[in-house]
């Protein structure tokens, strides 16, 4: 009898931190950083970041260089969009472009890189 009591107490126990688990936003606001310089860089960008599954939506500005993006959290987070955005040839705040996707970019798309 002791053993189906500890038994049914184990299965409560799962079932109750089950629910307590962290709920993910779905419609989260992420700004990212990334650079750039055009049209032709914008549209690049939203493209890459728009592959990504569980993004919602993506507006880049060139006037302040962000990423606005809604997303669901669950799917996916601003890391990686950062890298799709990276492969593309942008570098983010968090994920430097590899030198071939710099250099693949259209010659007015070549922002000032750091070092």
């Amino acid at each position: 009898m002791k053993k189906y009591l500890v038994l049914m107490l184990a299965v409560l126990g799962v079932a109750f931190s089950s629910q307590a688990q962290e709920k993910k936003n779905k419609n989260a606001k992420v700004d990212v950083e990334v650079k750039g310089n055009c049209d032709m860089c914008k549209k690049r960008i939203e493209k890459a970041a728009l592959g990504v599954k569980g993004v919602k939506s993506a507006n880049w500005h060139s006037d302040d260089q962000t990423l606005h993006l809604l997303l669901d959290e669950n799917k996916t987070d601003g890391l990686k969009v950062s890298e799709a955005v990276a492969k593309a040839g942008h570098d983010t705040k968090e994920v430097k472009a590899t030198k071939d996707a710099y250099d693949g970019l259209h010659g007015c798309c070549q922002y000032d890189r750091e070092s």
